[in-house]
């Protein structure tokens, strides 16, 4: 017969041996998500429902925590350093599409590997014979480029250093530039430059030059003060990340997005923005 002491030394072992049921038990079933309301395809501001978010990242986000077991709602949380300053006081849960940055790694943990991927690309008009397939093909060229689109940090700071970019608040009016002559080249993310050009009716005058001058990752990031923040569930959702990785299912969800997004394009008219 075990002894008191020995009974309790027995209880406390057990309950060691079980971190996924006691978090499993009600720590966190339900992450408030938030992320930039002007990233599509992969996250923008849903104009049925302006409270939330839609996009590839909401739809592999809702997939993943489906299988994982908990509830999530993606929210508006504001302008992109508003929802950031969200997450990183804990006032909502996660991050769903921000760049890798070592200057928030003393607030977020980041989820590896990314949720998606970004190429930059370079659009030209058609007819330009001079190839812009690297940085120093772009030297001495303007161009025009939105505000929004994201980038790495070292390709941010070679494109400062290296070239003429005129910002634009969006990648329409980046584009309108280019088809009307005023800059020769504008660097755009793949698909949202295929969006753009086309729900402009553009596509035809434009052509991409066939490098990749740089490849973003949009990760998922945990406040370090959210209550969520669990090694079970950075496990769970780094290994579903890997899952997805391998998968495909990242390009169809960017796909089925990107043609959500174009057709709202098509029909909002004049408000068109990236």
């Amino acid at each position: 017969m075990l002894s008191p002491k020995q009974t309790l030394a027995s209880l406390l072992g057990g309950l060691l041996l079980l971190p996924s049921l006691a978090w499993s038990a009600g720590k966190c079933d339900r992450l408030i998500v938030t992320g930039s309301p002007d990233a599509p395809p992969y996250l923008w501001r849903d104009p049925q429902d302006p409270k939330h978010l839609m996009g590839a990242n909401a739809d592999l986000l809702k997939e993943v925590a489906q299988q994982v077991g908990v509830k999530v709602e993606l929210l508006y949380g504001g302008k992109r350093s508003q929802a950031l300053e969200e997450v990183r006081t804990g006032r909502m849960d996660m991050l769903a599409d921000t760049p890798l940055n070592s200057a928030e790694l003393e607030s977020l943990d980041f989820i590896h590997p990314p949720i998606a991927q970004n190429d930059i690309m370079v659009w030209t008009r058609n007819g330009h014979e001079q190839p812009f397939n690297s940085l120093a093909d772009l030297q001495g060229h303007t161009g025009a480029m939105s505000e929004k689109t994201r980038v790495t940090a070292g390709f941010d700071q070679a494109i400062r250093a290296q070239l003429t970019l005129e910002k634009q608040a969006s990648l329409v009016q980046a584009f309108q530039k280019l088809a009307a002559g005023q800059v020769g080249f504008v660097l755009a993310g793949r698909y949202a430059g295929m969006a753009v050009t086309q729900a402009l009716d553009i596509a035809k005058d434009l052509q991409t030059q066939p490098a990749v001058l740089d490849h973003p990752g949009f990760y998922l990031a945990l406040s370090f003060n959210s209550a969520c923040n669990d090694p079970w569930l950075r496990g769970q959702l780094a290994k579903k990340m890997t899952e997805l990785a391998a998968s495909g299912r990242s390009g169809e969800a960017v796909t089925r997005n990107l043609d959500l997004w174009k057709n709202q394009l098509q029909q909002s008219g004049n408000a068109l923005h990236q």
